[in-house]
């Protein structure tokens, strides 16, 4: 790398700062820059009530603002935090002069602004530009907007994206994402770069340790637990997976023709991460539909990671992304899970994911659910080897091993009779039948197949680490 560039700081455009999918994964890729020469700021938006003014200054609005999730984060890594009157549809004149006046009163402090609130990018990138900000990114992190005025208006905001010159550079976390933001013909000219939304992949690597913890904690040691991770809004879909969950329950408590039997008389909860505005409405329905007591809504947690390692399987049936971090992170944690195929298909990396459409009855996702979670093959295979992986999947839940139903008191040690009779030899299992090489994978054992997972991860484009040299590159050299 080229030297002599000093320290170049990038002003990040956000609605917030809280436990969002692209505050997050800017907030990692913050943590693993080279700080020295590139250096984060946030201009985030908040409602301008509380001053009395309707186009206040960003210092005014930061007096009344009240912290974010990551504002001591971004204080303790060295950036700032600067803000602007929230849009709101009615005050275009006002937002406009809140910006033009910010970019006035900060000039040549920024050689880079990168726009990830694109529903108002057209109108606050033009005026950075103007006011001599050098690089213009609009990057694209959701492929659809939600029903109604809202999702119409947002839509016609981003209308100018769709048109080149408005930016200097295009970025998008999915193929879906660009072509939703910037349109077809940037799309397929080449005008947009797709850039992952990448996670600090070792962070989320499966440990044994951390599972038994935060499952202690929440008193589901001997339970199988579904999890999802997801702010509680009209994308995630949560209505749908708590009806899910109802349907595995139903299916288990009536499981007449013993088609679970693996399962019986084990505990199942639903743990959801996240807050949002539909909390409480989905608190509401899992309570009219006699499933609360077996829900957890754990909120916003700052150890997110050890959570997935709580978990038996991952659910996510959103009805729209533009890339979910949190199905990488499912799989990084190894987690089995079942993903909506309205959800952008470059989350489908490893063989621990599959897509399902929200189309279908809840009763379908339910009925995979616990087919994988008892490694039910509906094609058939391999008996003595599915008996062996539900083993060590049980084993995971329940801290201990159930009896094979292949044994029982009176099955004779078979090694002791094969003892010098040439027949021992043919007992020694194969290196690679039912075992988990390095770098070889095993639905089952998350622990032996995680290197696997991992670098296939990484190779996909999703190490964090890796991303962060690349942008670095970016942010110094204003290329790729």
């Amino acid at each position: 790398m080229e030297e002599n560039y000093g320290q170049i700081r990038v002003l990040h455009v956000l609605g917030g700062l809280g436990v969002g999918g692209a505050e997050c994964r800017i907030m990692d890729l913050y943590r693993n820059m080279n700080r020295d020469r590139v250096q984060f700021d946030f201009l985030v938006h908040c409602l301008p009530d509380k001053t009395g003014k309707k186009s206040p200054t960003s210092d005014e609005l930061m007096a009344v603002r009240e912290p974010d999730y990551f504002d001591s984060a971004v204080y303790q890594l060295g950036g700032r935090i600067f803000c602007l009157p929230k849009f709101v549809g009615t005050n275009m004149l006002d937002y406009k002069n809140a910006i033009k006046r910010f970019f006035k009163e900060h000039q040549n402090e920024w050689k880079v602004i990168q726009g990830h609130m694109t529903s108002t990018s057209a109108i606050y990138l033009p005026i950075a530009r103007k006011s001599g900000i050098p690089i213009c990114v609009a990057h694209a992190r959701s492929a659809g907007v939600d029903k109604g005025v809202k999702g119409f208006a947002t839509k016609f905001l981003r209308t100018p994206l769709q048109k080149e010159g408005v930016t200097d550079f295009n970025f998008a976390c999915s193929r879906e994402a660009g072509y939703a933001v910037f349109g077809k013909n940037l799309m397929d000219a080449g005008k947009v770069r797709i850039i992952p939304n990448a996670i600090d992949l070792r962070r989320f690597a499966y440990d044994e340790e951390k599972r038994n913890k935060i499952r202690r904690e929440l008193g589901v040691s001997n339970a199988v637990v579904i999890g999802h991770v997801g702010s509680f809004r009209y994308a995630k879909n949560h209505e749908f997976l708590i009806r899910v969950f109802v349907q595995v329950c139903r299916l288990l408590d009536n499981d007449d023709a013993h088609k679970y039997s693996m399962l019986r008389g084990m505990r199942i909860k639903l743990l959801m991460l996240g807050m949002g505005p539909r909390m409480e409405e989905m608190k509401q329905l899992a309570e009219s539909l006699h499933v609360y007591d077996r829900c957890i809504f754990a909120g916003n947690k700052s150890n997110a990671a050890d959570y997935y390692q709580a978990m038996d399987y991952f659910c996510f049936p959103s009805r729209y992304e533009g890339l979910p971090g949190s199905v990488i992170e499912a799989q990084a944690a190894g987690l089995q899970c079942l993903v909506s195929d309205s959800v952008t298909h470059e989350v489908d990396v490893t063989e621990l994911v599959t897509m399902k459409s929200i189309n279908a009855d809840t009763k379908e996702w339910a009925l995979k659910i616990l087919d994988d979670l008892t490694l039910n093959d509906e094609e058939g295979g391999d008996v003595l080897s599915e008996e062996i992986k539900l083993n060590q999947t049980l084993t995971a839940i329940e801290g201990e091993r159930r009896e094979s139903v292949f044994e029982n008191d009176d099955t004779p040690d078979f090694d002791i009779l094969d003892s010098d009779t040439g027949f021992e030899k043919l007992n020694i299992p194969d290196e690679g039948f039912n075992a988990v090489k390095k770098n070889e994978f095993s639905i089952g054992d998350r622990k032996d197949s995680s290197e696997y997972i991992l670098n296939k991860l990484k190779e996909a484009g999703f190490d964090v680490k890796s991303q962060a040299k690349l942008m670095a590159f970016f942010y110094e050299r204003g290329h790729f």
